[in-house]
């Protein structure tokens, strides 16, 4: 063998042996994941509809008139559509097998809106999160906790097992669970109805005047924090629970009279009584303590 043939040998054993770990890897790696990028340029008021039977929902409104979508799902028997008619945008992870496992129909999506869009939300299980949105918006999960912050408009959130969180949002409130759990922190909202049959619930918010804020649970614990600057009327009644409360209120000119000793209640106004609180429970514990 000549001088050149046997170079030429080395370095075509080389060359293999440097490809042939390449090769093994990607053939042992998973598939790629399946990825969607779409741009929609809207009007004010724009709304935008998601239907995702499961995975990550992240929401974050900007300043242009423009929505972006990015979509990432790992699996085949799935497929992410993301259509525009006239100024909505509709979003669906859609299923294309007959018997698929909950992993398989995972999909992520992460949403930019405009300040002023509206929302629609349908996720299963997973979570959603909208941040600095100010339209009006439904959000309705199984299993999926919700968390919203620097919200405004009218917010409606209803959840079979998923928890809720409220940070700064304002404007109307209206959150329903059955065993869920409600954090509404630093709210400046008027209007609050928060209803679970097992979740705990606290508000640690403003009470504006004139506002209404109703807080209902059939079990466990409501508690609502407040200032010595605040001012409202309170009604808080637990029928075979407990009611603690810190608040020295001035009772009502024509008081009510409880036979049950077991009744847990509290009655009055707070300063001049500007808002109205009432506080609900079957057999849960009631707290209403001074804000630290």
């Amino acid at each position: 063998m000549s001088t050149t043939q046997l170079a030429s040998r080395i370095r075509t054993h080389v060359t293999a042996g440097l490809l042939a770990p390449g090769l093994l890897l990607l053939a042992a790696s998973p598939a790629l994941a399946h990825r969607l990028e779409k741009h929609f340029t809207v009007e004010p008021r724009a709304v935008i509809t998601i239907h995702n039977p499961n995975g990550k929902i992240t929401v974050r409104a900007w300043t242009k008139h423009e929505i972006m979508v990015v979509a990432n799902h790992d699996g085949s028997k799935v497929e992410v559509t993301a259509e525009q008619t006239g100024n909505r945008v509709d979003l669906r992870t859609e299923q294309f097998a007959a018997s698929v496992s909950p992993d398989d129909l995972r999909a992520d999506y992460e949403i930019s809106v405009p300040e002023d869009a509206e929302l629609q939300i349908h996720d299963d299980s997973g979570e959603v999160t909208i941040m600095n949105v100010l339209g009006d918006m439904n959000v309705e999960t199984v299993a999926a906790g919700v968390v919203v912050s620097d919200a405004a408009g009218y917010l409606t959130v209803k959840t079979v097992g998923g928890d809720f969180q409220c940070l700064r949002c304002a404007g109307r409130l209206e959150v329903s669970s059955i065993s869920g759990s409600f954090k509404l922190v630093e709210l400046r909202s008027y209007y609050v109805r928060a209803q679970s049959s097992t979740g705990s619930i606290l508000f640690d918010g403003e009470f504006l005047p004139n506002g209404i804020y109703r807080l209902k649970n059939y079990s466990g614990k409501i508690e609502v924090r407040f200032s010595p600057g605040d001012s409202f009327d309170l009604n808080a009644k637990s029928l075979k629970g407990t009611v603690n409360n810190d608040a020295k209120l001035t009772p009502p000119a024509h008081p009510q009279k409880y036979n049950n000793s077991k009744f847990g209640y509290a009655i009055g106004a707070f300063n001049a009584g500007r808002a109205k609180v009432e506080l609900a429970s079957f057999d849960g514990t009631i707290n209403v303590r001074k804000r630290d």
